[in-house]
């Protein structure tokens, strides 16, 4: 009996998030789970400092997340997994990307939330804050954090 159902994945591209989808797509297998792949827009990131780049910057953020969700999913198609991947969009200025991916797998249903966090320390994770930390406070269902190396 699979203990995880649906797993949820959020990717951002980077070598981290690359570790974390390998992760779900070994557990999924593992697990023969329904796989969701997600990747956040952040709309409201550059439009603050720079207001007249904001509407190109979107589309941008747009066509990069939807190239990383394909060649997620043909990483996990390669694995023998047929993932479902989603590209959401933080939709308010008082919104954070943890926001979004913990709505987005309560609304799934999912059973686990994968995500890689970059095991900042100090000034910068205090600055730069941390998704994956974000997200685990604030999530309905567990979350298994990748750490990068």
């Amino acid at each position: 009996m699979a203990l995880f159902r649906r797993i949820l994945v959020a990717i951002d591209g980077s070598r981290t998030s690359n570790m974390a989808l390998r992760a779900a797509i070994k557990l999924a297998k593992d697990q023969q789970s329904d796989l969701r792949i997600v990747f956040v827009v952040d709309q409201f990131a550059l439009a603050a400092e720079a207001p007249e780049q904001s509407t190109e910057y979107q589309v941008e953020e747009r066509r990069a997340g939807d190239l990383v969700l394909k060649r997620a999913a043909a990483l996990a198609h390669k694995a023998g997994i047929e993932a479902e991947t989603v590209r959401l969009e933080v939709q308010t200025l008082h919104d954070r990307i943890a926001d979004e991916i913990s709505r987005n797998a309560r609304k799934w249903r999912a059973d686990v939330i994968v995500i890689g966090s970059h095991g900042r320390r100090g000034l910068s994770r205090l600055f730069m804050g941390s998704v994956a930390e974000s997200l685990a406070r604030i999530a309905s269902a567990p979350v298994l954090l990748i750490r990068g190396r």
